[in-house]
């Protein structure tokens, strides 16, 4: 019997906006997920377990920050002599050559790298989503169907679902319907940005949206061009993802995936053993919690030390509380200090941050109360200071400024 040979692209190139200040110096995939974890070791996991040996990242934004992480491929077993991992990246030369300007374009520019492969599916994968799914039973689906593609979809609120790619389907799964980001949504069924494609009807029809004129207008993201005239050609099927699927994208949706694992019955696990997820990491000592400490509904990772108040939060390795200090919920990156008597409320502080003695980060939430908005959560810069004793409103930035030791935007 012939072996379906498969393809899986991670596009990994997004600047990441919408998470403002954490993604000034990263490359969103590898914004830190659960203390421990990154964005992209989410899809690199699944496809190690589903068993997809040959991953290509497309990169363009802060390339170097991502790079460091993928290290080569080996925590994932990509490190091949054959295969493995390979990084796309824009380049100069030639019709595909330039900058990527959506997901569908650069799919378009990295064409004949996909030709040269030859692969009978390609698995288009984002890289800033938390979920567990197998891959394989996806493929299966597309070929039994004989689908050109085949998106998993899932089911979020009517009021995000204007965020996403929103689908109809009929009783056989056919995608009836698919609206690009529609200001008033119609359907709460979304893609979850994981598409299986056909990859001589992939090629095909990016051969076809840029023949007629120039692609920058015909492609962009995946929404606009490639996947409505798929779906218009009537070979278009739904994968029902019904477990749990998160965008973390913004500021309020990454806070809030964090929080869902400090649920009592959290509704992902990340430490299935038939599904771990695998990362790149430096060994940090056990983390070291004094007997000062007061922890409640948190995750402690490696290298913490506690000796203040800690509830509802998660902490990245290396955070060091200090006695009296006090942090709620607020997702705490690596190596931030938290001074005596200094609080910390409904944040997120970005790595290497320092809240002087006795400042005051954000407004106390009740427990059980509905989830923030972007505007409600306070951000701290990489790096950023902020004075002992000063009052930082809820929803401001604070970000780094050479010469001076805080600045609030």
């Amino acid at each position: 019997m012939t072996r379906t040979k498969v393809l899986a692209l991670i596009m990994a190139g997004g600047s990441g906006g919408r998470l403002g200040l954490l993604t000034e110096h990263r490359a969103k995939p590898v914004m830190p997920y659960a203390g421990v974890y990154r964005l992209i070791d989410f899809p690199l996991s699944n496809c190690m377990h589903s068993g997809i040996p040959d991953v290509w990242v497309v990169e363009q934004y802060l390339p170097h920050s991502l790079n460091d992480h993928l290290s080569n491929g080996r925590p994932w077993d990509l490190d091949r002599t054959y295969g493995g991992l390979r990084l796309l990246q824009p380049f100069q030369g030639g019709e595909e050559g330039g900058w990527h300007r959506g997901n569908a374009d650069a799919l378009y520019r990295n064409a004949s790298l996909i030709r040269g492969f030859n692969p009978d599916v390609v698995v288009v994968l984002s890289a800033d989503h938390v979920y567990t799914l197998d891959y394989r039973d996806v493929i299966d689906d597309h070929l039994e169907r004989r689908a050109e593609v085949t998106m998993v979809t899932t089911k979020v609120e009517i009021g995000e679902a204007g965020r996403y790619g929103t689908v109809r389907v009929d009783a056989e799964g056919r995608i009836a319907e698919f609206e690009y980001k529609p200001p008033s949504p119609r359907s709460d069924i979304v893609t979850a940005e994981v598409f299986v494609y056909d990859a001589r009807a992939l090629l095909r029809t990016l051969d076809e949206l840029t023949a007629s004129g120039d692609e920058e207008q015909s492609l962009g993201d995946y929404g606009e061009a490639l996947v409505p005239s798929l779906v218009d050609r009537g070979r278009a099927y739904e994968h029902r993802l019904d477990g749990y699927w998160r965008d973390v994208g913004t500021v309020d949706s990454y806070w809030t995936a964090h929080m869902d694992l400090l649920a009592p019955e959290p509704p992902y696990v990340l430490d299935d053993p038939r599904w771990p997820i695998v990362t790149f990491g430096v060994q940090r000592r056990p983390a070291r919690v004094h007997p000062s400490a007061r922890i409640e509904d948190a995750l402690i990772s490696p290298g913490c030390s506690v000796r203040g108040r800690v509830e509802r939060s998660v902490l990245a390795p290396g955070v060091r509380v200090e006695e009296g200090a006090v942090v709620r919920d607020a997702i705490v990156l690596h190596d931030c200090v938290i001074e005596a008597g200094a609080t910390v409320d409904c944040a997120v502080l970005d790595e290497g941050a320092r809240i002087g003695a006795g400042a005051q980060l954000g407004e106390p939430r009740a427990k059980g109360t509905e989830a923030p908005s972007a505007a409600e959560i306070v951000l701290v810069g990489r790096r950023a200071s902020v004075v002992g004793g000063i009052r930082i409103a809820a929803g401001d930035r604070v970000a780094p400024v050479p010469g001076a030791e805080t600045s609030v935007r």
